[in-house]
């Protein structure tokens, strides 16, 4: 995956990112509004579609208003929404594609898009970009590429985004508490958590740990997974250790919410701990802030996550792609959406941004006056992130799923004190290069 820089660093910087290199346009808003992407012509043959995602109520709803527009524009075509949190998003792909009866256009992680390309599940949608039917002439050929995996064109990137600690001032004011910064520090956080949780608060419901164990290890020159994927990319054992030292201090100290409480979140914005007015802190990804900050209905803030190094440790991703399955019966017509739900202006309006920063330069340039303050802060974030950001990211590999696990399953056994650090480090290491070597065969 090529490192990702955005192209200016106000309102256009942000929705003129690129990865690696420049696909941005500089005509001015009002003639972009009038020019809208290439499409085919549309079919009269009756078409029936499933598109699947995850994501907060908001989410749910433009979409739904999206899907809406697209019937009208193709009214031979009716799309069934499938649509769910996204723990119980993955949990439902299973079977489905045990079943061979994936929906025909699916909402896909970098994550799973590995598992699923290796499995033949996906489709290559090359040919459709060849043919014009998906429009990629304002997006940038860095941001196909954060879609490619072993050469395919598995998926088509929604945007970008970046991990980052979205906050509410208001309660570190009241607790008489400095809010985290851009040089803020783990030691920071457990300060922080300390005066907060005399006010009775959290300092965060809990935190990631496939996402902020590697923003640690980045932040050490190290890595989770490495692009050969075949053992875990980092090599000393003892940042595994040091990091979960770390947290289980601070769960012992009660700064993170208990996990049998924890294991009840749904994990949408509607129940966050930080949305819902009880800790200080959400560990997130800077494309939720919008939708957390309209459930809070009061102004919240965004940082990156805590240092030191945060320069190293920051990278920009994909926040959310599409594909279209291997199994659908009209793989034409899915893709003719996927291009409506990249390229579509009027669409894109409704949209917002909100899955990350638009992939097409065109739909970047026409939402920009149409942005919230909240939206603006995203934006400012994410460019912010662009320049400081040192290296990219490597895609999951095969088996990153189960590793994933793995590590959430040993992180539970640390803090309720069934294993130690240095004995999980150590397990981790075996059975995820067994894993990985497993998958590789």
């Amino acid at each position: 995956m090529n490192k990702v820089f955005p192209l200016a660093i106000s309102m256009s910087l942000l929705f003129t990112a690129a990865v690696g290199c420049s696909g941005g346009s500089n005509a001015p808003v009002a003639s972009v509004n009038s020019e809208q992407p290439k499409t085919a012509a549309p079919s009269k043959d009756p078409i029936n579609l499933r598109f699947s995602w995850w994501g907060g109520q908001s989410r749910h709803d433009y979409t739904l208003k999206m899907i809406e527009m697209y019937e009208k524009k193709n009214p031979n075509v009716k799309i069934q929404p499938e649509y769910a949190a996204y723990d119980d998003y993955w949990k439902k792909l299973v079977p489905q594609a045990a079943a061979n009866d994936l929906p025909d256009i699916m909402q896909m992680s970098v994550a799973y898009v590995a598992q699923y390309g290796d499995k033949g599940q996906l489709e290559d949608l090359a040919s459709y970009m060849d043919k014009g039917i998906i429009d990629k002439s304002s997006i940038s050929d860095a941001f196909l590429k954060v879609g490619q995996y072993n050469g395919k064109q598995y998926q088509v990137t929604l945007g970008v985004n970046a991990l980052a600690a979205i906050y509410d001032p208001q309660l570190f004011k009241a607790a008489g508490v400095n809010p985290p910064s851009k040089e803020w520090t783990w030691a920071d956080a457990e300060a922080m958590g300390t005066k907060l949780k005399a006010n009775g608060k959290l300092l965060s419901a809990n935190v990631d740990d496939r996402n902020f164990f590697n923003f640690y290890l980045r932040a050490m020159g190290q890595n989770l997974f490495g692009p050969d994927g075949v053992a875990l990319a980092y090599t000393d054992d003892k940042l595994f250790v040091d990091y979960y030292k770390q947290l289980q201090r601070m769960y012992d100290a009660g700064l993170l919410m208990s996990m049998d409480k924890f294991a009840q979140k749904k994990g949408v914005p509607e129940d966050d701990e930080m949305v819902l007015g009880n800790a200080g802190i959400s560990f997130s990804w800077s494309n939720l802030y919008v939708a957390e900050s309209a459930v809070a209905k009061r102004t919240l803030e965004i940082a990156p996550p805590p240092g030191p190094n945060i320069d190293k440790g920051l990278y920009l991703q994909s926040s959310q792609a599409l594909s279209v399955s291997k199994n659908s019966k009209n793989k034409e017509e899915a893709a003719k959406f996927v291009n409506f739900m990249i390229n579509d202006i009027e669409g894109q309006k409704i949209m917002k941004g909100e899955r990350g920063v638009p992939a097409s330069t065109k739909v970047q340039d026409a939402i920009k006056p149409l942005l919230t303050p909240e939206e603006q802060k995203v934006v400012d974030y994410v460019a912010w992130v662009g320049k400081n950001t040192k290296s990219d990211n490597p895609i999951d590999p095969v088996g990153a799923v189960e590793i994933v696990k793995l590590l959430t399953d040993l992180s539970q056994q640390i803090l309720y004190k069934k294993t130690t650090p240095e004995e999980a480090a150590a397990k981790f290491r075996k059975e995820s290069n067994a894993i990985l070597v497993k998958n590789k065969k």
